[in-house]
């Protein structure tokens, strides 16, 4: 009888222990539901952080330590003046609905991109397309008007996936990629799924499901991730609890840095804020530290200038803009508001903006100007602010990669209108030298500055948590993406 019942407690724990090694699900939470789930057609971070790699792919993507990698490209060429890319596609690729995956594909998605019609919210990566020709079905010719030496990095963002004619209409509700897991379901209000694709064209995920759990509240995210109802939170809404869960043998911490310049974004066209005066003396009144420590419970690094710190051709500009509000007040004196001003602030969801809208609010009051706060939704956010730009202020997170050019845009919603400016950007753009190309971002990045363009406040941390025995979660956010082809559980 004891041997009968050893030998069925063995069986019994190897089934547990089976059970265990053969998870293959996870879920995964998010503070922000995406508006639609077509990257190729919305603004919002939260689109590439459910479909980035997992259900769209690229030319090119980026991997998780901020390089590009071939994707749907296997190889390309470049022509000797820089101006032609040719790209080998690799054979065998269908999107989820069987469909082959071919060069046309590729000039569609493309010429989709740069038409003058376009609602592509990144629509200037396209920009410098002159044609794009199909030569064979795996193998197109990208002809661009100028060289362009960070064509392959922009053909990595998630507005650059390469799409199909017979599919794209209904990307924003049921997306159609190419990529390790396929669309299932999208509970409105609740949640995205994902499944494995078991015809992808290249090494099949250890996951065979996902789930995107959209929690807004802070209290809520905390709750769901200590209740284990949530396996892991990439992008984790209160910084304060972090340190219960570093306690706790359950979880791990993901600490890392993103692509995150959050900035108080400001109208330059408004009467009063187009005096370069009156924003310097917004951005002396700014006390970044108490930001950070307010708002981000000390996760976070001080900018001062609209460009990452990791990266290596960063210029620490904090300086130029240094906390100062005795200077603040003579400057607003000189520009006639000496009476003091009020200025309107627009925050849209996340933490960050609201909790920091509130630490801004209490610092501009001290050096005389009034905000009228409003707390938006994203959807009203990105309709009034990023679309209309009717706004004084806001607060928000630009989490694309390397995306300094965006001051070039005079129709930007910053309504910053350079012609120094586009012209360094011009330069850049052609600029194939690496050399070169470092002096001319660190030349960008203190023209913006000089001009007082916006208030810099801070890099935003990625602070995640996740079950301590989940591997392959990107640490670092090199661009806005919760890439789940390296994820799996360890047995």
């Amino acid at each position: 009888m004891l041997k009968r019942l050893t030998t069925v407690a063995a069986a019994a724990l190897l089934a547990g222990a089976t059970a265990a090694a053969a998870q293959t699900d996870i879920t995964i939470g998010m503070q922000l539901e995406p508006p639609n789930l077509d990257p190729t057609g919305g603004a919002a971070a939260a689109i590439d952080e459910v479909v980035y790699a997992n259900i769209f792919e690229g030319l090119t993507r980026y991997q998780a330590d901020g390089s590009i990698a071939p994707a749907l490209a296997e190889s390309w060429e470049i022509s000797g003046d820089g101006a032609v890319y040719t790209f080998d596609l690799r054979a065998g690729v269908t999107f989820h609905d069987g469909s082959e995956m071919t060069a046309e594909d590729v000039k569609f998605t493309l010429d989709r991109a740069r038409a003058e019609e376009s609602t592509n919210a990144q629509k200037a990566l396209f920009a410098g397309i002159t044609d794009v020709e199909v030569i064979d079905p795996l193998t197109v010719r990208v002809t661009l008007s100028a060289p362009d030496g960070g064509f392959l990095t922009k053909m990595a963002w998630g507005d650059a996936v390469i799409v199909a004619p017979e599919s794209i209409d209904k990307a924003a509700t049921a997306p159609v990629g190419t990529g390790p897991f396929m669309f299932e379901e999208w509970v409105k209000g609740d949640r995205v799924e994902i499944v494995r694709n078991p015809d992808y064209w290249g090494e099949a995920p250890a996951l065979e499901s996902a789930t995107f759990k959209f929690i807004s509240d802070p209290t809520a995210a905390f709750s769901a991730m200590m209740a284990e109802d949530i396996d892991a939170f990439p992008g984790y809404p209160a910084p304060e609890t972090l340190a219960q869960f570093e306690a706790d043998p359950r979880f791990q911490l993901l600490i890392g840095s993103t692509e995150g310049e959050t900035i108080l974004s400001t109208n330059n066209a408004d009467e009063v804020l187009s005096d370069i005066r009156v924003r310097q003396a917004i951005a002396h009144a700014i006390d970044r530290q108490e930001i950070i420590d307010g708002a981000m419970f000390g996760y976070g690094t001080p900018i001062g200038t609209h460009f990452a710190p990791h990266h290596p051709d960063y210029v620490d500009l904090t300086g130029q803009s240094a906390h100062d509000p005795d200077k603040s007040r003579a400057l607003l004196e000189e520009a006639g508001h000496g009476e003091g001003l009020t200025l309107s602030l627009k925050l849209p969801p996340p933490s960050y903006a609201r909790r920091g809208g509130e630490i801004v609010a209490a610092q501009l009051r001290e050096v005389g100007i009034e905000t009228e706060i409003e707390n938006l939704e994203w959807a009203q956010w990105l309709e009034q602010v990023f679309k209309g730009t009717d706004y004084d202020l806001t607060i928000v997170s630009h989490t694309e990669p390397m995306d300094i050019g965006i001051y070039a845009r005079p129709d930007y919603y910053f309504n910053y209108d350079s012609p120094e400016f586009q012209a360094l950007m011009e330069q850049l753009t052609q600029a194939t030298d690496p050399t070169k190309r470092s002096e001319l971002m660190k030349a960008a990045q203190r023209h913006i500055a000089d001009d007082f363009v916006n208030g810099y406040l801070f890099q935003l941390a990625r602070t995640g948590v996740a079950r301590a025995e989940l591997r392959g979660l990107w640490e670092n956010a090199p661009t806005q993406a919760n890439d789940l082809t390296g994820v799996y559980w360890e047995e």
